[in-house]
Formats: structure tokens, sequence, C-alpha cells
């Protein structure tokens, strides 16, 4: 989450939504603080990120608009073969403000790592259109993006799911939503693994770090992106990243997802790392664990753990 984030926790969101929460009991007026709830937590930036140059001419365009979307909706992105055939492909999830034009690096580097990557902008981003997000729509809109990979990939075991800061409690829920439907139909998780970057045990915790606060913010907040809740049912491999150096989101909350899941998992904390280049500076170790992500064992039982807690560098 950009510094913006920070300063407007502090200053003004948490103080006016919890005080006014408390305040206003009539249905208009939570109506109406939940809509600016939205805003805040996303905070879509318009337009191109300044530093985006084009799409490498490999790069697919498309949009999905399934029978349930309200006329004119529709869910824009990218898929990006990469060269090997029958490569391990990523379902990418990016987290607030930045619509994919700002995500293009990170693509990048997970597909110079070998992967094909589909990536998509939520309903509301760049040129998905739709109403303002929220927790429920972004929820809808990877799933619906989810059955897209499985046309594209459809072996499984070639199947990832990747989540950043925001997109990491999105992916999460997404996961866990496979996981449980495996476990009830006794079947298999139709996916190798899930990997969450630079994010955090729920959107309360997150605001009630910034704002210093011992209020019951994780209570009162509409948009709750409770991932610590969701994480021991995904019944499937998981690495967890996060930079020692992230100002935004505590590391530790990327350890208590870690602590709260099961086996096959692996913690990679990143020394230095802002909340944006743990997969730049982690170079070859980054590698090393998304190689044992793909050859991990989906139960325990049956395999080994990831191998713990571990230090890039």
């Amino acid at each position: 989450m950009p510094s913006l984030l920070l300063s407007r926790l502090r200053q003004r969101w948490l103080a006016f939504l919890i005080m006014t929460m408390m305040v206003v009991g009539l249905p208009v007026g939570c109506s109406v603080l939940q809509h600016k709830e939205r805003e805040l937590v996303f905070r879509i930036e318009p337009g191109t990120a300044r530093w985006f140059s084009g799409l490498p001419s490999s790069v697919q365009e498309f949009d999905l608009k399934p029978k349930s979307f309200k006329a004119g909706d529709n869910i824009h992105g990218w898929w990006w073969p990469a060269e090997r055939k029958n490569a391990p492909a990523i379902l990418y999830l990016h987290g607030v403000r930045w619509n994919l034009t700002g995500q293009l690096f990170r693509i990048q580097q997970l597909r110079a790592l070998g992967f094909s990557v589909l990536a998509i902008d939520y309903r509301g981003f760049g040129k998905s259109h739709g109403d303002l997000p929220s927790e429920a729509s972004v929820y809808e809109d990877a799933r619906i993006a989810w059955k897209r990979l499985e046309v594209l990939q459809p072996d499984p075991a070639r199947r990832l799911i990747y989540g950043h800061s925001l997109g990491g409690a999105v992916a999460v829920d997404l996961a866990a939503e496979l996981g449980q439907k495996a476990a009830k139909n006794g079947s298999v998780v139709p996916a190798r693994g899930l990997i969450i970057e630079s994010t955090f045990t729920s959107l309360g915790d997150v605001a009630t770090a910034m704002a210093d606060t011992s209020l019951p913010v994780r209570w009162l907040l509409s948009q709750k992106f409770d991932s610590i809740d969701k994480i021991g049912e995904i019944n499937m491999p998981l690495l967890v990243v996060h930079g020692s150096a992230d100002r935004y989101v505590p590391p530790r909350f990327s350890e208590q997802l870690y602590n709260a899941a099961q086996e096959p998992k692996r913690l990679l904390l990143v020394p230095g790392a802002t909340h944006n280049n743990s997969m730049s500076l982690a170079g070859r170790t980054y590698r090393q664990a998304l190689d044992a992500l793909m050859t991990a064992k989906p139960s325990p039982v049956a395999g080994q753990p990831l191998g713990g807690a571990a230090k890039a560098g």
C-alpha cells in the first residue's frame, strides 16, 4: 500500500469512520459511510501509471463479461504466455490504487521466472468497468478470472494463485474456497499452490496498527478482508513473502498468517525489502522458493513441508 494510505488512515479516515459509526445509526448514514470507506480502501488512480511504457507484443488483452454482470460491466485482463509450452500459470491479483499498468514490472519478473501470467483489473480499475469495488466484488472477480485460468492451463498441478498486498487477501479468499470445496468433495485441490506477498491478517489489523488505537476497528469496518480466518482452509502449499523494511504493512502480519496456515508452507522474509520490491531483492532465493512450491505435496502426510521459515540472502 502506498504512503498515502498511511497518512490518510492516521490523519482522517480511521477517526472519522469510527466516530461516525458510533454516532450515526440511520441506514442512509451507514450506507454513505460504507461508500466512503470503500473509496478510501481502494483509492483508485485513474488512467495509466506514469512509469508504464506500453505492453510487450506477446501480451494478449481480453475482456470477461459473464451473464451475471450488469450491462457495461467487464473484467479486463492480460494473458502473457511463457515461451515454454505448458508452463505453469499464475493468476495475478493486485492490491489497491494502481491498475494493471502499475503492475507490469512485477508481472514481468514472474514471467521471466518461467511462468505464464493471467492478470486482471477488478471492476472499477483500469479498463474494467463497473461500480466502486467492494470486498465482495473483488472476490467475485477473482473467481471469474480463475475459471479463465482453468481453461488456459488445464493441468491443476500447474496452476498458482498470487496476490500482492490487498490482492493477497483476495488470493487467500479464492484459495480457501477452492480448498474447502475440495475437502468437502474429497477431491484434489485444483491448484498447485498459493503465493502471498506484502499482505496482512485483516484490514482491521492494518488500520489498528497504522492508527495506533485500541478501538475495536476490525468489528467496525464493513470491508473485512479477514485472511487470518481463512488461511487454515486453503489445503494447498503456501509461500508467504514479506520485506523486512515494509513501512506500510508490518512483516509481523505475514508471520501471523504463516503460523496460522497448515503445512506445507514457507515464510520468506527478505532483508531490506520494502512493500514492492521483495521479488527483485530476493533474487535466487525467491526462485528457489517457487521451485519448492511447485514440487511440494498438498498434504503434510503425503510429503515433506516446504522447509519452514527462512530469510533471503
